[in-house]
């Protein structure tokens, strides 16, 4: 039986919880591949001092603080994240930055605890994929912006472009048999597809700003840096490795360093990347 939208979200909140010491772990590594992304998201939200800004899904603080530092102390930004784990992290990198302005609170984005237009911009990065109900999450944006504000949001685009994701899929499968995923359960590659967010928040009321693919690499010194550095923080794929043999762990174990290290470029492994950026508009 499929789970109800209450169960998603509370398996999803324990899994984040349990991961949260992996992404304070590796927060420099992932600061350093990601902040590209954070920095297009801020853009796309046309973000500028003095702004009222939300984040969902903001998890150990990205791209809050950046957005923090953009709009500076006569602006504001609030993170919100299933993960209270990960919002104590956040909650402490922004006070080490000096971020009085940027705040983070426990929160489900599909009903959100803010008043109406109660926000000049919204951004997200990795975060809309995961939610039982879309659309009405996507209502729930367009009524706590204020009229002409940008939503700018960043999901995974196809798992053929994303290696650095596919690549233990790929291992496990062939050592246990994994079931089909289903193409509108909440999952990493839900919104992949062209158009499918786009649409949802055209339905919302927004009005479509983008919807296109970015590329990038992601560096890491080694491919056990990858390694690890991914075990630590992949909540899913942790979920899956409990269920393999010991036997069965050192193969996929052993396949991921073997594939990763086909990515060798020089001195590191330059995994790539592609990220679906979309962003709408409220109307005025």
């Amino acid at each position: 039986m499929p789970q109800t939208a209450d169960e998603v979200i509370a398996a999803q909140r324990q899994d984040w919880n349990r991961v949260a010491s992996g992404w304070d772990k590796w927060d420099a590594l992932f600061q350093q591949n990601l902040t590209v992304i954070n920095h297009r998201l801020v853009a796309d939200a046309r973000l500028r001092p003095g702004m009222r800004v939300l984040d969902l899904g903001s998890g150990t603080g990205y791209p809050a603080l950046l957005a923090g530092q953009v709009v500076g102390p006569s602006g504001s930004v609030m993170g919100l994240d299933l993960a209270e784990s990960m919002l104590s992290v956040a909650t402490r990198k922004a006070a080490e930055l000096g971020l009085r302005h940027v705040n983070f609170r426990t929160g489900d984005v599909s009903t959100l605890p803010f008043e109406d237009g109660a926000f000049d911009a919204v951004i997200s990065r990795f975060c809309l994929m995961f939610l039982p109900d879309i659309p009405k999450a996507a209502k729930e944006i367009a009524r706590v912006l204020a009229p002409g504000g940008y939503l700018a949001a960043a999901v995974w685009a196809s798992p053929d472009k994303n290696p650095s994701i596919r690549i233990p899929m790929d291992i496990l499968k062939t050592l246990v048999t994994l079931p089909a995923p289903d193409p509108q359960a909440p999952g990493i590659f839900r919104l992949a597809k062209a158009g499918d967010l786009r649409s949802m928040l055209a339905q919302a009321g927004f009005a479509p700003t983008t919807d296109e693919e970015f590329e990038a690499d992601t560096l890491y010194a080694s491919a056990e840096e990858y390694m690890g550095s991914l075990m630590d923080i992949a909540a899913p794929l942790q979920n899956l490795f409990k269920t393999l043999t010991t036997a069965q762990r050192a193969e996929a174990e052993r396949g991921i360093l073997k594939a990763a290290a086909g990515y060798r470029r020089g001195q590191t492994i330059a995994l790539p990347i592609s990220v679906r950026l979309v962003g709408g508009r409220k109307p005025l």
